[in-house]
């Protein structure tokens, strides 16, 4: 039996594009047993991973190395889930998904389980690194099965509940990592990857989607992008991880190494740019709808790495995860509110209010935190926390819908799509950290200045606590001093996220508000953004 060969299909049944499952009716129970099945798989392609994030002091001490060294964890990760993304799509249309999501399942278990024997970093990297792959086959097979459990009249609200599934992963993870870490150390982390692993493979194996057509598509110029584009973005992604923790102008390897991917990378688009069936087609990309949508993604995800200063900034107050639980909790319910908000209102028309209200909530919660004090509590922080990842949550799924209709315009862009959602959300986190983390000491050295040109022994406050505690009272004055300076740089910190967030904001109305005087007719320029991807997905399975 030829598996490329064309299959006879209901027209209910259709699959969107090759590579994705058909859509046959399922009876309820089925239909709730593939949206738990989509839920534990998108939350095993993002928790593991934030495990690791949110811990990297604890495992920085498990492990015995630098500061600079346990950065590679999270960079390893993103090195790996971009690259792949570039031959996923293709490989899901000749292999099937399944095939790729089995391999490098069974590669993740088996390469964490020689981990919990290995115990240094060598071996650590290489499970971020496999986790990296089986993350990116996770996350469109954690929708594909969430598609699954929705008729076709509701097949938007799947979409947006199987993207959305991963915003969860960062505060799951902050919520019982500390547990974790309390039975086992670092292997209690691992082996509870291990055990995501095992089950989703179980759940995977015991439900398996519908099968959908197969095409034959590699090329061999495929493989000599992907050799070019894999490592400029892997040495991009050590750049972003690392840099501000040596220092972008202080060590030449970063210079180096970003000189390089941009060299590779440039080949490789090069390349695409110049072929006849291009694996990633930069002029769909530089088309002004896509680069405005990247944008805006990317630069939601500076926005939302504003959830990590919140965390620098409590630990400058000296609290520890266990004091922020119910923090966590808050931010956990506003990420649940905004993903439900989300599914159930979706539709083309809602899609760019729920953009710009999602924006306007992040830009107020970011202000509330604008003024925090040494005397702030994380009791001070639940509304904007909650404000915060209400809106995160509210954004992703939208903005997922309204860029897929342009490629069930164009089908032979899905590899571009993917790499490019892709880029902008993990690539994206990375960059944000960067930045915020870069500002954060950029203001901190400045407040810090400040604050010692005030600390002289002529002012008699200052005289009286030096003498009072001698050697040990200077050194309490220098620690409060440093302390002053970064929370005055933390608060810069929210506000340059609240200006961030406001001037995306300010874009996106614009282009909404130029876009309908121009056509005269706004209801007909969102459904041509968005109304081929509905029409697609009520009648199929997304990307």
């Amino acid at each position: 039996m030829d598996v490329y060969a064309p299959q006879v299909w209901l027209p209910h049944e259709r699959p969107t594009l090759p590579g994705s499952p058909s859509n046959p009716e399922h009876s309820m129970p089925k239909r709730i047993a593939f949206l738990l099945v989509g839920f534990i798989v998108a939350i095993t392609g993002g928790l593991g991973n934030a495990l690791v994030s949110v811990n990297l002091p604890y495992l920085q001490g498990s492990l015995g190395v630098f500061t600079t060294e346990i950065q590679w964890l999270p960079a390893a990760y993103v090195m790996t889930n971009v690259s792949m993304n570039l031959l996923l799509v293709k490989f899901r249309q000749q292999y099937g998904l399944r095939l790729f999501t089995e391999l490098f399942l069974v590669l993740y278990a088996l390469v964490t389980v020689a981990h919990l024997f290995v115990h240094g970093l060598g071996s650590a990297i290489a499970v971020r690194a496999a986790h990296g792959m089986s993350g990116a086959a996770l996350t469109t097979l954690g929708l594909y099965y969430t598609l699954q459990a929705f008729p076709a009249k509701h097949r938007l609200k799947g979409a947006v509940l199987g993207i959305g599934f991963s915003q969860l992963a960062v505060p799951m993870a902050r919520l019982f990592s500390s547990n974790l870490l309390d039975f086992g150390e670092w292997r209690g982390l691992y082996f509870f990857e291990l055990g995501l692993a095992l089950v989703s493979l179980a759940c995977v194996l015991a439900l398996k989607l519908p099968p959908g057509d197969r095409i034959k598509v590699f090329e061999k110029m495929d493989f000599l992008t992907f050799g070019l584009f894999a490592p400029g973005v892997a040495l991009l992604s050590a750049v972003l991880a690392l840099g501000r923790t040596v220092w972008w102008l202080d060590t030449p390897w970063v210079g180096y190494a970003l000189a390089g991917s941009i060299v590779l990378i440039c080949a490789a688009l090069a390349i695409e740019h110049n072929r006849a069936r291009p694996l990633l087609n930069t002029r769909w990309l530089i088309n002004p709808n896509i680069a405005r949508l990247a944008t805006s993604v990317l630069l939601i995800r500076v926005v939302q790495s504003e959830a990590s200063g919140t965390v620098g900034f409590l630990q400058v107050l000296g609290l520890n995860n266990d004091q922020m639980l119910t923090l966590w909790w808050i931010v956990m319910a506003g990420a649940v509110a905004g993903l439900v908000i989300s599914a159930l209102y979706i539709s083309p028309t809602r899609i760019p209010g729920q953009l710009l209200f999602s924006l306007a909530v992040m830009a107020l919660g970011a202000y509330m935190d604008s003024d925090a004090t040494n005397l702030t509590r994380p009791q001070d922080l639940y509304l904007s926390q909650f404000l915060l990842g209400f809106g995160g949550a509210l954004f992703v799924g939208p903005t997922f819908i309204s860029g897929f209709g342009a490629v069930i315009a164009a089908p032979n862009n899905l590899v571009s799509f993917s790499v490019m959602f892709s880029i902008t959300q993990t690539l994206g986190s990375l960059l944000g950290t960067a930045l915020t983390g870069t500002f954060q000491v950029w203001r901190e050295k400045y407040h810090s200045s400040i604050l010692v040109e005030h600390l002289t022994l002529l002012d008699p406050q200052v005289a009286a606590r030096i003498q009072a505690g001698g050697a040990q009272g200077l050194a309490s004055l220098s620690a409060a001093a440093t302390r002053e300076a970064n929370i005055l740089a933390y608060n810069d910190v929210f506000l340059a996220v609240t200006v961030l967030a406001l001037f995306t904001m300010a874009g996106l109305l614009t282009h909404y508000l130029w876009t309908a005087c121009v056509s005269h007719q706004p209801k007909s320029v969102q459904n041509a953004q968005t109304g081929m991807a509905t029409a697609s997905l009520n009648n199929s399975g997304s990307r």
